[in-house]
């Protein structure tokens, strides 16, 4: 495994970080605790350092999940992020930014993890209700409490970021770190704007949902074939991937890795591990085959021409995973 650094905080991050979205028993593709504690397990034994969940995945399960598995652990190898915005329950202050929802959002998530300090705390979206400074200034008292030692943002428009930072700034307040937005091959919105910015704050980039919820992972034409394809499952692959040139990118990943001797899905990673500004892509898995795949990925080169041949097809798309 390789490492580098996240954002501007020194702190020291797999190149590969594993989402743990996947942990509970919400929806029927996902993994009860055993097989849960088999892929964090085997991602500790691969190297895996970095670990991302939510406070609202599979309603708190996954953090009570990899809590319990990173308990036997030595934390202070372990890098630990979670989210606040999305509720857990349904109900008035259960959702959003305000001040009363990131900090009951905060220690319930803490005390699921079984953790004294989050390593970094996200806000999951934007919260149209809750003025920007109030919601740093929440997040502010975090860090300095020694709740949280660092702070990112989510999927937003470019113009949300830097009011952010400014306002972090004007006010002496902690500044976002992190942006974990919707970026992969298929999807390459983000490099008009928000990526020009985290390269010139120093923003860490993690990107969510890397293989474009499994359409980078095989065939176009053999998507509905799998559980993930399924037009009934609410987190299939996102319909616009097919257009903007996607079928084709799509067909170009499967041609080279042919040629490579590798899977789809690892050069899809590989060719996001070429990108400067990104950090580290949060890989969501159920198979510990998977995973081991996806750290391997950071073994393959690429050529500028190999780079150039993938993107050449893309075209623009509308604007996918702000909601």
């Amino acid at each position: 495994m390789e490492y580098t650094t996240l954002g501007a905080t020194g702190t020291e991050v797999s190149r590969i970080g594993l989402g743990c979205m996947s942990f509970g028993s919400e929806e029927p593709w996902m993994l009860d605790e055993a097989e849960s504690r088999e892929i964090i397990d085997r991602a500790v034994e691969l190297g895996i350092n970095f670990f991302d969940t939510a406070n609202a995945y599979s309603a708190g399960e996954s953090e009570e999940i990899l809590g319990r598995a990173l308990d036997e652990r030595d934390r202070a190898e372990q890098v630990v992020a979670t989210k606040v915005f999305f509720p857990v329950e349904e109900g008035p202050n259960r959702s959003g930014l305000s001040r009363k929802a990131i900090e009951q959002e905060l220690a319930d998530s803490l005390d699921r993890l079984g953790m004294d300090t989050v390593d970094l705390l996200q806000i999951h979206r934007w919260d149209e209700d809750t003025p920007i400074e109030e919601t740093l200034r929440t997040l502010d008292d975090a860090v300095r409490r020694g709740d949280v030692r660092h702070l990112g943002a989510s999927s937003m428009w470019a113009y949300q970021l830097a009011r952010a930072q400014e306002t972090a700034r004007a006010n002496g307040l902690e500044r976002f770190q992190t942006m974990q937005n919707h970026y992969h091959l298929a999807y390459r919105e983000e490099e008009r704007e928000v990526l020009p910015l985290c390269d010139r704050e120093d923003i860490g980039v993690i990107p969510w949902g890397p293989l474009g919820q499994g359409y980078l992972t095989r065939p176009h034409d053999e998507l509905q074939t799998t559980t993930r394809g399924d037009p009934e499952n609410h987190h299939n692959p996102t319909p616009e991937y097919g257009a903007g040139g996607g079928r084709e990118i799509n067909e170009r990943i499967q041609e080279l890795a042919d040629d490579r001797g590798v899977s789809m899905a690892q050069l899809s990673l590989a060719w996001l591990l070429h990108k400067d500004w990104v950090t580290a892509p949060i890989v969501g898995t159920t198979s510990v085959e998977h995973l081991e795949e996806a750290a391997e990925a950071v073994e393959i080169d690429l050529s500028e021409s190999d780079l150039a041949y993938l993107e050449e097809p893309y075209e623009p798309q509308p604007i996918i995973g702000h909601e």
